[in-house]
């Protein structure tokens, strides 16, 4: 069987890529240019040693070429990549129309070419409620994001856009060819290659005294090797077919993760910062910090999903929070 995984030098397509080499399958990946296959053949090799059984090839979600040959001759394809529009930060439909059309790419060349299952990384932005909403209830995955919402940033509003046509293409075809959705919260975990990523960023930051204070922020957390394990899971039950999983262990305050480092690192934790970091301060950076002006608005804001859909119909079974940031902030203090 061999299986196609989009994006195989980014953090959660390496992961998937590692994860399907030692469960025995042949996989064909893809980068944007033939120069990044020894960067994912290294990356890979750290965990499991590829042989014969990975292939790269070139294919851009911004660019049909390519796509049919990608997707020739697989099973499935795990859909993780995401295109690089901009940060959409002057012109919102530079992210969000690059990770629409990528999916749709991705899912046009699958169901020509007979693909029996797509399993497509969405995210918890595109399962979100009002933005300000202070609810004490367990979030789903039946929950949407508002689309037309203003006050979305682009990235969220992307994820939410992505996935709803995902879902519109599949519905109107009538092919062989089923959708399963994963939606995973901040992942973390161990890295790879040694270059922290998206949300790995976080711990790096707590880790090197970047933060003045802890931030009043929390976040439901992702394992990265718990995602992969579930893109799998995703693509093999047949019962996964339709079907949406949220893919978190449990929500964690930034403080009581800065504790558990403090707790667990010893001396490579020592610039964790202690205290809280005031409300105001962190508002104040905001306006001339473009990526902190995007979090300001989770201030204080607990959302809590459960992930009993994708435990009780995949027998999934993620790790706990404080175990994957502490494992998180040990690879990245291993590479330092």
């Amino acid at each position: 069987m061999r299986v196609l995984v989009t994006g195989g030098t980014g953090y959660v397509g390496g992961w998937c890529i590692a994860e399907l080499l030692r469960r025995g399958y042949d996989v064909r990946t893809t980068v944007r240019s033939a120069a990044k296959e020894a960067a994912v053949r290294r990356a890979v090799a750290g965990e499991v040693d590829p042989g014969d059984h990975l292939e790269v090839v070139v294919a851009d979600l911004l660019d049909d070429t390519g796509w049919p040959e990608a997707v020739a001759g697989c099973t499935a394809v795990l859909h993780v990549a995401s295109p690089l529009g901009g940060d959409g930060s002057r012109d919102p439909n530079a992210l969000i129309a690059p990770a629409r059309d990528g999916a749709l790419r991705v899912l046009k060349a699958a169901t020509a070419a007979g693909v029996s299952r797509v399993v497509l990384t969405s995210s918890l932005a595109a399962a979100a409620p009002p933005i300000g909403t202070r609810s004490t209830q367990t979030y789903d995955e039946t929950l949407w994001t508002d689309t037309t919402d203003r006050r979305l940033n682009p990235y969220r509003r992307s994820k939410a856009v992505a996935e709803r046509a995902a879902w519109d293409f599949i519905a109107s075809t009538d092919g062989a060819t089923t959708l399963a959705t994963v939606l995973p919260g901040a992942i973390l975990g161990p890295v790879l290659d040694g270059q922290p990523l998206g949300s790995v960023q976080l711990i790096g930051a707590l880790l090197d005294g970047r933060f003045p204070g802890v931030p009043r922020l929390g976040y439901s957390i992702t394992d990265v090797r718990d995602l992969a394990d579930l893109h799998l899971r995703a693509m093999l039950a047949p019962e996964a077919a339709g079907e949406r999983f949220v893919a978190v262990s449990e929500f964690l305050w930034l403080r009581a993760a800065a504790e558990e480092l403090r707790a667990k690192l010893g001396q490579d934790a020592a610039k964790v910062p202690t205290r809280s970091l005031p409300d105001f301060l962190l508002r104040a950076l905001g306006l001339i910090n473009a990526e902190v002006r995007e979090v300001a608005p989770d201030l204080g804001r607990k959302n809590v999903y459960t992930s009993a859909k994708a435990q009780h119909l995949l027998d999934w079974q993620p790790r706990p929070a404080a175990t994957t940031v502490v494992d998180c902030a040990r690879s990245l203090a291993a590479i330092h």
